[in-house]
């Protein structure tokens, strides 16, 4: 077993652009970018795993190196996209995990493997997600800028992990940043970044304030939000805050299913928690490919803004 840090590159938006080019094209420009994210991890010391589809997995042994990588991957490819039109821009998410691997005929296997899988597939488009362990190991001078989005369960582990956003764009606020040798006053300092939630279903909506939390959505009239489906369970799910940021966490008996905007992943939930790091939708008790599921949009809203004040979700 050897000590390596994951890396787990998916490109999202490559539905809207198989639409627009057909398969041939589209199938070119996907196998470009994807072999473009190996030669960028293989010139910082890394190692291409396997290309799965629209994904690729790399390792490192040196974790500052993986970290330099993906922040190099993710700040060229944003200038090479800014000028495309939306229907063709292919964005990345990204997952990181440090931890003991286990290589056998040239693949990988081990809970870092698994827990940066996961991760990519939590992270919005243009987010780089990663562990604690990834984010410790670079130290207090690393240069390297992230926030603390709380612990978080991961599917496939019994204990969470504390999550990490790594901040790569230059022109990100300083005042919204931390280097690794501060994670405690980020926490602080995050609780005040949102200022509430808003939730919207059919004609009905409703925003929450942080004090309002934890809130209960389900079918029932003692539900925080009503949801008046039978597919929905009485006490379907629910929403709190850790950390400054907000989870939910399905509670019911057919399941729910996260999406969030401009990105082409569904997150499946059964007794499971998830981090709503931006804004979104979320289908209660049927998937979202059942057009007729009852689904609930959310906002997240910024600690400056007024709750209540003008139309939700214009």
């Amino acid at each position: 077993m050897a000590e390596l840090t994951i890396a787990f590159v998916d490109l999202t938006g490559s539905v809207s652009v198989f639409e627009t080019l057909g398969n041939d094209r589209a199938t070119q420009a996907v196998t470009k970018l994807t072999q473009w994210i190996g030669a960028t991890g293989q010139e910082h010391g890394g190692k291409v795993v396997k290309m799965l589809g629209d994904g690729v997995l790399l390792s490192f042994t040196n974790n500052r190196h993986a970290v330099e990588a993906m922040t190099q991957i993710q700040q060229e490819h944003s200038q090479r996209v800014a000028q495309w039109p939306n229907r063709l821009k292919l964005l990345m998410q990204i997952g990181m995990a440090r931890g003991q691997v286990v290589q056998i005929d040239g693949d990988c296997f081990g809970d870092a493997v698994n827990v940066a899988s996961r991760l990519s597939d939590l992270a919005g488009p243009e987010q780089i997600l990663a562990t604690d362990t990834v984010i410790r190991k670079l130290g207090p001078r690393s240069g390297v800028r992230s926030r603390s989005l709380g612990p978080m369960r991961i599917k496939g582990r019994v204990e969470p992990c504390e999550v990490f956003r790594i901040e790569w764009q230059k022109e990100m606020l300083s005042e919204f940043l931390t280097l690794p040798a501060d994670l405690h006053a980020l926490r602080k300092t995050t609780e005040s970044v949102f200022g509430g939630i808003e939730l919207g279903w059919l004609d009905a909506s409703h925003a929450f304030n942080l004090t309002d939390l934890p809130l209960k959505i389900g079918r029932v009239p003692e539900a925080d939000f009503v949801v008046n489906d039978p597919r929905v369970s009485r006490m379907h799910a629910s929403i709190d805050i850790r950390s400054g940021h907000y989870v939910l966490e399905d509670t019911s008996s057919y399941g729910t299913w996260v999406r969030f905007s401009g990105g082409d992943n569904v997150i499946a939930l059964r007794r499971q928690e998830c981090l709503l790091h931006s804004d979104g939708e979320i289908a209660m008790g049927a998937p979202f490919t059942d057009y007729s599921a009852p689904t609930v949009v959310f906002r997240l809203v910024d600690g400056n803004m007024v709750l209540g004040h003008g139309p939700l979700f214009a």
